[in-house]
């Protein structure tokens, strides 16, 4: 099912602006228990609302998540699906999602706030307003980065900054701002170059940390970045799913990555998945609720501790 929900505020990237986001919700009814999940497609990825809702209604009936991981490729199709179905054991169990699958009792983890790209001022006003946060994430990728980065930081002088690219910059462009990126307390750059040009990466000195976005889908990404980036950036549109999810963040801890957890902007019910897998991560960034203007019933909770895990009445 296709679903709506309204933004908060109009929301720009380098890529374009929105007013709303579009999602698909996936259901999967057995036994008398019904499982959700949902799902951003990303036209960056080639996917459409109605391509993704294709690929789902291909799936034979009675699909089970194991055949699922080879049925469907890693994205956004997947992801709605396999998440429904974890939801639906959880519910057939009695149990927790993150019981059946064997992890710790998950508790809140402090999350980014995006700033929407805008004119400095703006963003230095966006930045005041937020300035109680703990975390802000900041989309650049244009020529005005700086005076839009100097901007923020004195709307919020001690707030930790993030920063994401969008593939908008170049290996040079990096090493020129990288020192600045410093000074003004910039914890880490999410993807900086394009993905399939990022190999100017390896080998240069990187004083702030490189997060793989683009980059990053599933397992099968991490020998490519070795030597480029510093993280990876696990979001289950691009993984296909919590169960990749959790493989990808075990195998990339273990190949020497840190993790970062992030999101299209969705409901809360794309998120409380993700939850479970940003437990303990380096930076958590699951703000796409905070975005909306509305949201599902029983939403996740977001305090000062950061998002909490979901209620079982909306997922898990």
């Amino acid at each position: 099912m296709r679903d709506t929900f309204r933004l908060a505020e109009v929301f720009t990237i380098s890529r374009g602006s929105r007013t709303e986001a579009q999602v698909l919700t996936v259901s999967v009814t057995r036994d008398g228990a019904t499982g959700r999940g949902e799902c951003v497609p990303y036209a960056r990825y080639g996917e459409t609302l109605e391509s993704v809702a294709a690929e789902i209604a291909a799936l034979p009936d009675g699909i089970g998540r194991g055949e699922l991981q080879d049925a469907l490729p890693a994205g956004a199709a997947r992801n709605a699906v396999d998440c429904a179905l974890w939801d639906l054991e959880a519910k057939l169990a009695g149990r927790r999602v993150w019981e059946l699958a064997e992890l710790a009792t998950p508790g809140p983890e402090i999350t980014a706030f995006t700033l929407s790209l805008d004119t400095p001022e703006r963003m230095q006003a966006q930045a005041a307003k937020h300035a109680h946060r703990p975390l802000l994430k900041i989309k650049l990728g244009t020529p005005d980065d700086m005076a839009r980065l100097e901007a923020v930081r004195a709307g919020a002088p001690e707030a930790r900054i993030i920063v994401d690219a969008n593939e908008g910059w170049s290996a040079e462009v990096y090493a020129d701002l990288a020192p600045h990126l410093l000074r003004l307390g910039v914890a880490l750059v999410e993807q900086p170059l394009p993905a399939g040009e990022d190999e100017a990466l390896r080998g240069l000195a990187r004083p702030v940390p490189i997060c793989a976005d683009e980059s990053c889908h599933d397992r099968a990404s991490l020998a490519a970045l070795d030597g480029k980036y510093d993280m990876v950036n696990i979001k289950l549109d691009k993984t296909g799913g919590l169960t990749e999810a959790l493989a990808l963040r075990d195998a990339a801890r273990d190949a020497g990555f840190d993790i970062m957890v992030g999101c299209m902007v969705g409901s809360s019910l794309a998120m409380a998945p993700a939850v479970l897998v940003a437990q303990g991560a380096a930076v958590t960034d699951l703000d796409g609720p905070l975005l909306l203007a509305e949201d599902r019933d029983t939403p996740l909770t977001f305090d000062h501790r950061g998002v909490h895990p979901s209620d079982p009445a909306l997922w898990g």
